[in-house]
């Protein structure tokens, strides 16, 4: 066996995410929309969830960016957070409850204010991320800025094990590099910078030549190196009269063929 279950760590109901069970409230009254005149509602909530129902044929669909709007502004979606959604887009609590409790970005119980996503699905778990998990569970401690969760899959295998911390995705990580990431984030610092995913060269990047290293390796905006010294530019944002090519002078003297036999 390639995997030893007995290692996998899992909740009792089999799941590696907790609380996608909770039972609802049966015994609450029907929920209603709430009343815009009793049902106050900050400003910049308000325009900002009217932006994204713009947005949408189906009002509706802006359900997800309004409650992460709310999130944002309450650190959580409380039911206060989720009754002024439910004012603002004139649905009834319980609908987007539905949704706030289907998500795992959403966190319907008080939390810190930094969010650190450990990934341990199948390519991060076989990588040590168990052991990512729990050590970085012990350096975040018991500081309540830092909310710290197993996530089912944060969808970058190629950098496993890896976090997500506030969006940002960084990897791949050691247990070692745990107590590094609290202090970043304490002194206000960028977190293991060398590892961020957005600092990776992309895929099909080419490392510059040795000619390229010894000019400092200076690239375009593009990321191509620039052109050669003599030579115009190419490539599909090239001109017409840039198109790399003989100049005239490479070219000699313009010739003009005579027509050929039966030409007219």
């Amino acid at each position: 066996m390639a995997i030893d279950p007995t290692r996998v760590r899992r909740f009792a109901h089999g799941s590696r995410v907790p609380g996608w069970d909770d039972a609802a409230d049966l015994t609450k009254p029907p929920a209603v929309v709430p009343d815009a005149a009793t049902t106050p509602v900050p400003d910049e909530l308000r325009l900002e969830i009217e932006a994204y129902m713009a947005r949408y044929p189906d009002f509706r669909s802006a359900a997800i960016p309004a409650l992460h709007a709310a999130q944002r502004l309450h650190g959580w979606c409380s039911p206060t957070a989720i009754e002024q959604v439910a004012c603002v887009m004139r649905l009834t609590p319980g609908y987007l409850t539905a949704v706030a409790t289907f998500y795992d970005m959403f966190d319907t119980h008080p939390k810190g204010r930094h969010d650190v996503y450990v990934c341990t699905n199948i390519s991060c778990s076989l990588r040590g991320a168990d052991e990512l998990y729990e050590a970085m569970l012990s350096a975040a401690g018991d500081d309540p800025d830092f909310h710290v969760k197993s996530f089912e899959c944060l969808g970058a295998c190629d950098i496993a094990p890896m976090i997500s911390l506030d969006g940002e995705y960084i990897g791949p990580l050691v247990p070692e590099d745990c107590d590094q990431i609290v202090a970043d984030v304490k002194a206000g610092r960028p977190v293991l910078e060398a590892k961020q995913l957005r600092h990776r060269p992309a895929a099909g990047s080419a490392a510059p030549s040795a000619g390229e290293a010894g000019r400092g390796g200076e690239r375009s905006e593009t990321g191509a190196p620039p052109p050669t010294p003599g030579r115009a530019a190419s490539g599909p944002t090239a001109s017409h009269n840039e198109v790399e090519g003989p100049t005239a002078g490479e070219r000699g003297p313009e010739r003009h063929e005579s027509p050929r036999r039966g030409d007219g």
